[in-house]
């Protein structure tokens, strides 16, 4: 599978040339501070346009991954890759950021490229691939790799949807503080996701007294009811998930 190059940067960063240009163009009162934004906007556009332009191509298959981006020119053998991870940094300010692929690779294999950390273990990664930067959607890059990459490939996006999946959260003055929130809630999901008790209920308990304590109150924040709704029924998820407390205890 041949992953396509997003093309919105080049479509932005010429957007931004062409409007410094334009204000160059067509003078106006106030020249300096239009000559200064315009060349801003020029500069940044021209460096985007380039980084843009660079040669990009990632490619999976049979025999591993074909890897030509800024920053990374390799070809990796699947029997270089311990571990591939798709997954979602976590939100930061209510934004969502875009899903990356991490690498883990086999003992022996150069980790001079490493700069990031498995999620779930905290094992030393190479960040491959950020998925803005391609046309395919998540599910198409998944289905790939399970297809080439099989038990060393796991896509962490759809075990933590399938655990426990939380809704988009309206935002609005007054409301809890987003990151804090957002914090709470990616918790309970890796609890979810780890399958082990002890981990539910120390997400549980960390919640719980998160919420009787009371959130902070931010200017800007997630709406108070939705928040206590989904944090509710991410508790009950934890206490009911599998097997239960009540359960281990006998």
């Amino acid at each position: 599978m041949e992953l396509r190059r997003n093309r919105g940067a080049r479509a932005l960063a010429l957007v931004c040339v062409l409007g410094g240009v334009l204000l160059l163009v067509y003078p106006s009162d106030g020249a300096l501070l239009r000559t200064i934004i315009a060349v801003g906007a020029i500069a940044l556009g021209a460096v985007a346009l380039v980084s843009a332009m660079r040669p990009f191509r990632f490619r999976i298959h049979s025999e591993g991954l074909s890897i030509r981006r800024p920053g990374l020119r390799r070809e990796i053998r699947w029997d270089e890759v311990d571990a591939l991870v798709l997954d979602e940094p976590p939100r930061r300010d209510g934004y969502a950021k875009p899903p990356r692929l991490l690498m883990v690779p086999v003992q022996g294999v150069p980790r001079e490229l490493v700069t990031a950390r498995h999620p779930l273990d905290g094992r030393a990664a190479v960040e491959l691939l950020v998925l803005d930067q391609v046309r395919e959607q998540p599910e198409q890059v998944s289905a790939a790799l399970t297809r080439y990459a099989g038990d060393r490939f796991v896509d962490l996006l759809a075990v933590r949807r399938a655990a426990f999946e939380a809704p988009e959260l309206t935002v609005g003055l007054r409301g809890y503080q987003m990151d804090r929130v957002d914090r709470l809630i990616r918790r309970g999901q890796d609890a979810l996701m780890s399958g082990d008790t002890s981990a539910r209920q120390a997400a549980r308990g960390e919640i719980e007294r998160a919420t009787r304590a009371g959130l902070p109150i931010a200017q800007r924040g997630y709406n108070t009811f939705q928040t206590d709704t989904v944090l509710g029924a991410l508790v009950a998820a934890l206490a009911d998930h599998k097997s239960t407390d009540r359960e281990t205890a006998t």
